[in-house]
């Protein structure tokens, strides 16, 4: 079970964990390994357990709601999930009775003094959180345990496996309401689902449960409150035991970047990424335990 309080010390041989400082009521953010030192505000938990990294959204009074510095924070936890060597798979969650609920009211409140410069700015920002979500190098499954509207649904259809509570989690892209666009998370949305379903869900705004997000493939799987953090678990533990981390971030690299590519070029990229895939130890090692039918060992 995530913890809910804070992050805790997990066993050394994570490698991570989190101290508190003297002079400070932050968290300080280290790593074993020396790959980076940040600090962690209680905004956002990190914790690291059997090789999934838990990155937990923790503002359940605002309803997880994002700004600025929320942001900020999310893209370097999942900056540093990628540089971890002791992380697989990535779990990305809301505290309380919320995934993510979008913006924050006094961050829109903020907004409206920005001009054009500032508003493009902190609009890159918002993409490249985005970005690194979708590109990461590892899966990242969304855990939606409730409301998951225009940010917070962003936020989720960048993952690679969405998984609702049937009871509680609810889907929307509902910036049209306000006078607003949701104009960066539209590029994934229609690779996720194509333009004809995209624009239904763009335009006319609706909120829907989490069965019709798994009807129309929205998101990967609608299941009961009472197994969510199971199912995800599982799932979680499936792509860790089974799977090649190596071969799952090759198949990510080529899934971002085949839409656009016409034929010719689409076949040119597929048969170098083939040739490099067969060239890495994962790869050697697969076969060879393939070959001699044993278990592969991940």
């Amino acid at each position: 079970m995530i913890n809910r309080l804070c992050p805790v010390m997990p066993a050394r041989g994570h490698g991570i964990f989190f101290v508190r400082k003297e002079t400070s009521a932050k968290l300080e953010f280290r790593s074993e390994y020396n790959y980076f030192r940040v600090m962690a505000k209680q905004n956002i938990l990190y914790e690291v357990r059997g090789r999934k990294a838990f990155v937990t959204l923790n503002r359940p009074e605002k309803r997880n709601a994002l700004d600025d510095g929320i942001v900020k924070e999310l893209t370097q936890c999942f900056v540093n999930a990628q540089k971890d060597p002791n992380v697989k798979v990535v779990v990305l969650a809301g505290a309380g009775k919320s995934f993510c609920s979008g913006a924050d009211l006094d961050y829109l409140q903020r907004l409206q003094g920005f001009d054009l410069d500032e508003n493009r700015a902190d609009s890159q920002r918002l993409a490249a959180l985005f970005r690194t979500i979708y590109e990461l190098r590892k899966p990242v499954i969304a855990m939606v345990n409730g409301p998951a509207l225009a940010g917070g649904c962003g936020l989720a259809s960048v993952c690679d496996f969405i998984v609702g509570s049937k009871e509680h989690a609810t889907f929307g892209y509902t910036e049209a309401r306000i006078g607003f666009i949701p104009a960066i998370v539209m590029i994934f949305l229609i690779k996720r689902l194509g333009e004809g379903r995209a624009r239904e869900l763009v335009l006319r705004g609706n909120i829907i449960s989490a069965e019709e997000a798994e009807s129309t493939q929205l998101i990967t799987k609608a299941v009961p409150e009472s197994i969510l953090q199971e199912t995800v678990n599982q799932l979680a533990d499936e792509l860790i035991e089974r799977n090649s981390l190596t071969a799952m971030g090759l198949a990510k690299e080529m899934l971002s970047k085949l839409q656009g590519l016409n034929l010719q070029d689409s076949l040119d990229f597929a048969a170098n990424m083939n040739a490099a895939a067969r060239m890495t130890q994962d790869c050697k090692h697969g076969i060879s335990f393939f070959l001699k039918k044993e278990k592969i060992k991940w």
